[in-house]
């Protein structure tokens, strides 16, 4: 599976043959994104696209030095789920 950065629409996007899978984020300021909301076309659902959009959201702000907010509900599960990544959490 292929996931862009479109910086444009501030979101992580995968093209499925389902549809779009996304997670859409919004900067809560310079050095810290709100990632808010996940979503994955219905047929593609239960095979790990929303857990591979997170993964590439943390390691670009790995990479760029920023820190994150998991206001997406499914993006908070998967950091509970995953503490090795506690420390990009913005506090």
């Amino acid at each position: 599976m292929h996931i862009e950065h479109d910086s444009n629409a501030r979101r992580f996007v995968a093209e499925l043959p389902a549809g779009t899978a996304y997670l859409a984020y919004a900067k809560a300021d310079e050095k810290v994104l709100d990632l808010y909301s996940t979503f994955v076309p219905p047929p593609a659902r239960g095979q790990n696209v929303a857990a591979k959009l997170v993964e590439a959201a943390l390691g670009y702000a790995r990479e760029h030095g920023l820190r994150i907010i998991p206001s997406c509900w499914y993006v908070a599960l998967w950091i509970q789920r995953h503490p090795e990544h506690d420390d990009l959490l913005a506090h």
